[in-house]
């Protein structure tokens, strides 16, 4: 790697004390979704899916703080909701292994999906597509003319 690019870019080392960093999905969920069912489930699959990292990260963690005299901090999975215009927000915030990022969101998105449809509309994504529900009537009406064109 170029000297030019290294200081001109930021670069993380995340193989370097703590092998894990903290990593966060937003899913964005109709208001007229069941949101205490949404919380329980977003934290459920955070536990199935991350419970692991957050157990293995707590006594590297702990090895960290004491070395380096910085604040401890929760590394249980975590799911917090916003609101806005347009959906409730929520946000999943977990600890995992630098290595295996994208395949862990992966997981995670998949089982979303999969639970959010076994909800039967119980909780319902957010979305910014537009959904039509009702068109008005049509009366067209179509002139024929006789082919002259004076």
């Amino acid at each position: 790697m170029a000297n030019s690019f290294i200081f001109k870019e930021p670069v993380f080392n995340y193989s370097s004390d703590f092998p894990f960093l903290w990593d966060e999905i937003m899913v964005p969920v109709r208001y007229v979704s069941n949101y205490a069912l949404a919380r329980k489930m977003f934290v459920s699959i955070l536990e199935e899916v991350t419970g692991g990292y957050a157990a293995q990260s707590k006594s590297i963690w702990h090895q960290m703080t004491d070395r380096y005299m910085i604040e401890d901090v929760n590394l249980a999975p975590v799911v917090t909701m916003l609101t806005n215009d347009n959906w409730v927000e929520y946000t999943l915030r977990y600890i995992v292994d630098y290595k295996k990022r994208r395949s862990t969101k992966d997981l995670i998105c998949e089982r979303l999906l999969i639970r959010i449809d076994e909800t039967k509309g119980a909780v319902k994504l957010g979305s910014a597509t537009f959904e039509i529900t009702a068109t008005p009537d049509l009366d067209v009406k179509i002139h024929q003319t006789d082919g002259n064109h004076s």
